[in-house]
């Protein structure tokens, strides 16, 4: 218990950290990304007919349809996951000199770009639906 203390106490500090000094355009480029690949999913999925991908998510009717539409999330925010813990990686060796937090390289590019490419897909869905006829779900 002390151990995940110690640990989140070091994560949260050092996130605050990141927000000053080396590296900070990450901090805009990576959510600006996830932006960017939310909006071409959503005109996608408006096309397609498709829901908004939130809503397809937790209401799947079986694990192996929300295991698919999860993959579908990470596979198009997948570069960005990369380029992020990419950015993490160096950030932790120009700050620590070397790279020993890889969790936390991995739970910021999810804080970062997944998690608002999560949150934007369905709105961005829900705007393009508004112009765009769907054609059905052709891929």
């Amino acid at each position: 218990m002390l151990l995940v203390i110690d640990f989140l106490t070091r994560f949260w500090t050092d996130l605050i950290e990141r927000t000053d000094g080396v590296m900070t355009f990450r901090l805009f480029l990576q959510p600006i990304m996830a932006l960017i690949t939310a909006l071409i999913d959503g005109i996608h999925d408006a096309r397609r007919g498709r829901g908004p991908y939130f809503q397809r998510l937790l209401h799947a009717d079986s694990y192996a349809a929300r295991t698919q539409v999860l993959r579908e999330g990470v596979t198009a925010t997948a570069r960005i996951l990369l380029l992020g813990v990419a950015m993490d990686v160096i950030y932790q060796i120009r700050t620590f000199g070397g790279f020993p937090y890889p969790l936390e390289a991995f739970v910021v590019a999810v804080l970062l770009a997944f998690i608002p490419y999560l949150l934007l897909r369905g709105p961005f869905r829900r705007l393009a639906g508004q112009w765009i006829k769907p054609r059905g779900d052709v891929q």
